[in-house]
């Protein structure tokens, strides 16, 4: 009858729309009662190493490295990341030593701790004064699996490049055993988890080992994890809930080795929250203050004099709204970077209230003996 073939036309949208709610998901734990849930595409590359477990999936943010079930970064916002991580220390470290007649070069030489995924290189390779690079990750498996699936991250252009040395390696045991100096220090490891291989990275032995290995305008810098803009209970930054960020202690273990320990945040969609990171240098009571308030003339100036493509780098796809794709290759200075300039450098320092009073009321110190793990 007419009517059975009307039934029969109309299940076909419906089948669809039925298939449709049954996609696959991504889901990872932020915090304590919050996780980000979202449709995954595909699974690129999934392995363990004897370090880790590496997957590179493509969900909503992206192609996106995840490593021992925590995302590291994503297409869709790596460069805030890496940009936020990158760039503030080495222009502070060109600011510090500009004001030698005879150092006005630096920094010329910089130290990566981790970085596997090769973004971390390919900002600082972006510097037209630096000259070498040492970049000492624990995990190979991490840089290959970047290199085949994640090229946009920096990939064979960065990891072949004349001015990295790249060195398979514990980053504590690669600086214990060598006395070279660098005008920077950056440490961009996964974050200090239990049973995690980076939670020596965080400690105050560490960071006095990582002192010696500086030159005399040296600035160090690492990633710090969550940096809520309205901290959560939970957050163990009062010191009453189960679960820690290391925000707060990470900041105060530098400043118990170095003249000042800034804290700052960026946010980072792909991980759930507002990311945080600390810059530890020595020098004048009156530098702390002068680094937060560079003008945007300063930090544009140094841009346009000092930044330039990493040539054979490609560009991400997929791009978000307002985020300029680079074309030729031969971009300099406010071109090629897509996040961070003299506007956004007032912004990364600039931390909210309620974080600043928790941090204020946090006095914790990462040691060796009393590591804290994050969640």
């Amino acid at each position: 009858s007419n009517n059975n073939k009307n039934k029969v036309k109309n299940t076909k949208p419906n089948i669809e729309s039925q298939r449709a709610k049954a996609s696959f998901r991504y889901v990872e734990d932020i915090a304590p009662g919050l996780k980000l849930d979202m449709d995954l595409h595909s699974i690129l590359h999934t392995s363990t190493s004897p370090v880790q477990s590496v997957q590179v999936i493509d969900s909503y943010f992206g192609r996106t490295l995840v490593t021992d079930g925590k995302t590291q970064s994503a297409e869709h916002d790596e460069f805030v990341y890496h940009e936020s991580l990158v760039h503030p220390a080495l222009f502070w470290s060109a600011h510090l030593s500009g004001r030698d007649a005879m150092g006005s070069g630096a920094p010329k030489s910089v130290f990566i701790g981790g970085g596997g995924e090769l973004a971390t290189a390919r900002e600082v390779l972006r510097h037209n004064t630096v000259e070498r690079i040492v970049m000492v990750d624990i995990d190979p498996e991490v840089i290959e699996v970047s290199k085949k699936y994640l090229p946009e991250w920096g990939g064979d252009a960065v990891a072949d490049h004349p001015k990295v040395e790249y060195v398979v390696g514990d980053v504590l045991q690669y600086l214990d055993g060598s006395t070279e100096t660098f005008d920077a220090v950056i440490i961009d490891v996964s974050d200090p988890i239990e049973a995690g291989p980076a939670v020596a990275l965080y400690t105050q032995e560490f960071y006095s080992l990582v002192s010696k290995r500086m030159n005399k305008h040296g600035v160090f810098v690492t990633q710090a994890g969550s940096a809520s803009f309205i901290p959560f209970a939970h957050s163990s930054l009062e010191g009453e809930g189960d679960e820690d960020t290391c925000f707060s202690p990470i900041k105060n273990t530098l400043a118990t080795v170095f003249d000042h320990a800034i804290p700052y945040s960026a946010p980072v969609a792909s991980f759930g929250e507002d990311w945080g990171f600390v810059l530890a240098f020595n020098g004048p009571e009156a530098d702390a203050r002068n680094l937060v308030d560079l003008s945007y003339e300063t930090i544009d100036d140094l841009i346009e004099d000092r930044i330039e493509t990493v040539p054979g780098v490609p560009e991400h796809k997929f791009r978000s709204i307002g985020v300029k794709r680079a074309i030729t290759g031969d971009e300099t200075g406010s071109d090629v970077l897509k996040h961070y300039d003299g506007v956004v450098h007032r912004r990364l320092f600039a931390l909210s209230k309620p974080l600043r009073e928790a941090m204020k009321s946090d006095d914790r110190v990462m040691t060796e003996a009393n590591p804290i793990f994050m969640y």
